[in-house]
Formats: structure tokens, C-alpha cells, sequence
């Protein structure tokens, strides 16, 4: 199911924020957001699932308009998953379970606490499945977020920095295991990064904001130095090592 974005524009008072936005994030692929801080990408995120609502432009989801679905429905096809999760005194196990609100009624089903064995049980998260979240590491509560997403079971999955104050291995591990989740599960997936090499690494497309516009956009073969240095400031050079792309900045002061 695709999710496409239509000049969407977002004014916080007089201030814009967001400015014409346009793409289209299309089913089993991570488009990235990318760009310094204050530019709008969380704002972006919440005004695709329509915790804001847009000034102007539209939000499609799978053609339908969003702004005619309750929030229900839109919780039947976007799971997002916040920058900063609460550590409610719970288990593991119930805060999956709250991935099935939008599908259940009063209390869950049995068919509810089957799905999130699943998930608990697809993702290797056994060990922590009766953990309180307020005793659980920065990569374990992460782990547990993009579980409740997946037992949501959307189409679309929105995450505003997922590695955000992870160690270089954690890092590394969510990301696989969200790029897993997304080709796996044929997923429409839309993150926010603040890391120029993880995101070249596992996301399949991006888009460059500043300004409060849609800079620039491509493909991991479509990136460029220039878009680089013109959304950050800085001018970078793009080398590949085991066929990986490597931003590294150029220092300027230690040139001839």
C-alpha cells in the first residue's frame, strides 16, 4: 500500500514549517528523511499520520484521503513509532499487546495475544517478553517499540529516529531488523535519521529537506555529494568500501 504525499504544507502561528512537500513511499522500501536539526522532519512524520493536521496538500493511504478516516482507521494501516517511548511500569509482553488496540474491542481476543506471540516469537524477543520496560536497555525497549508496531500489522510504519542515543552495534542490529521487517513484510516504511552513512546503508530512498522544502530527492545511485554540502553546510565526498557509500566530510582548514 503506498503512501503518497501531496504539497503538503504546515504552519505552526505565522511560521511555516513545511512547504510543498510531494513523494510517494511505496511498499517493501525505507525512504529516509533527511536534513540538520529544526528543518521539520518530525513535524513531516506527524502530519502523515495525521497527529498534526497539514495547513494544505493532502496524505493519501493506499488512495484513500486520510483526512476522511477516523483515527482508528488510520491506526489500521500506520504504526509509528515515536523518537522518545514511555517506560510505563509494564511487560514486555502488554506493551506489544497495545499494538492491537486499533483491532480489538474492550478486552483482546484470543486471536490478539496469539498474534503477539508471534511477533514475540518472529523477532527472538522471548527472553523479554515478561521484562518491565523500566528495566530494559535503550536497544531492548526499541526492540520492543517496532514489536508493538508489527503486531498493528499496517501497511505503513513511520519512526522518528529509531537509533537515536544507541550504541554503534544496537545501531546497527534495529536497523537490520527494520529493514528485515519492510522487504519482509512488504512494509511502506518512513524514518527520520540523523546518521548520513546508516541511512545511505539501509535505506532505499531519500529525501533531503530544508528550508521547510523538499530539497532533493533519489535513490541510493541518485545521492550526491552536492546535495549533501547544500541541505548540511559542508562539502562531503562519497566513497564506497565493499560496495557500501561512505560520506566523509572534507576539512577545509587542511587544504593547500
Amino acid at each position: 500500500m503506498d503512501l503518497d504525499v501531496d504539497r503538503l504544507c504546515f504552519e505552526r502561528g505565522s511560521q511555516q514549517i513545511l512547504n510543498e512537500i510531494s513523494f510517494i513511499a511505496k511498499p517493501g522500501e525505507i525512504t529516509v528523511i533527511l536534513g540538520p536539526n529544526g528543518v521539520g522532519k518530525t513535524t513531516l512524520l506527524k502530519c502523515l499520520n495525521r497527529l498534526y493536521t497539514p495547513t494544505s496538500g493532502g496524505v493519501s493511504i493506499g488512495g484513500r484521503d486520510a483526512s476522511r478516516m477516523a483515527p482508528r482507521q488510520i491506526a489500521r494501516h500506520i504504526a509509528y513509532v515515536a523518537q522518545q517511548s514511555e517506560t510505563a511500569h509494564i511487560t514486555a509482553f502488554d506493551a506489544i499487546l497495545l499494538g492491537r488496540k486499533p483491532h480489538m474491542g474492550l478486552r483482546p481476543r484470543q486471536e490478539d495475544l496469539e498474534k503477539v506471540d508471534a511477533v514475540i516469537t518472529h523477532l527472538g524477543l522471548a527472553d523479554l517478553s515478561l521484562k518491565p520496560l523500566t528495566r530494559m536497555s535503550g536497544g531492548e525497549l526499541q526492540k520492543v517499540c517496532i514489536a508493538r508496531a508489527l503486531a498493528q500489522e499496517t501497511d505503513i510504519l513511520l519512526m522518528d529516529e529509531p537509533t537515536a542515543s544507541l550504541d554503534l552495534k544496537n545501531e546497527m542490529r534495529i536497523l537490520n531488523l527494520i529493514r528485515h521487517i519492510v522487504e519482509d513484510h512488504q512494509m511502506a516504511a518512513v524514518i527520520t535519521m540523523h546518521d548520513l552513512n546508516a541511512a545511505l546503508r539501509y535505506g532505499h530512498r531519500f529525501l533531503f529537506l530544508k528550508n521547510g522544502g523538499l530539497h532533493a530527492t533519489g535513490s541510493i545511485h541518485e545521492v550526491t555529494p552536492k546535495m549533501i554540502a547544500d541541505v548540511y553546510g559542508m562539502n562531503v565526498e562519497i566513497l564506497h568500501h565493499n560496495g557500501l557509500p561512505l560520506v566523509v566530510p572534507v576539512d577545509e582548514s587542511n587544504a593547500a
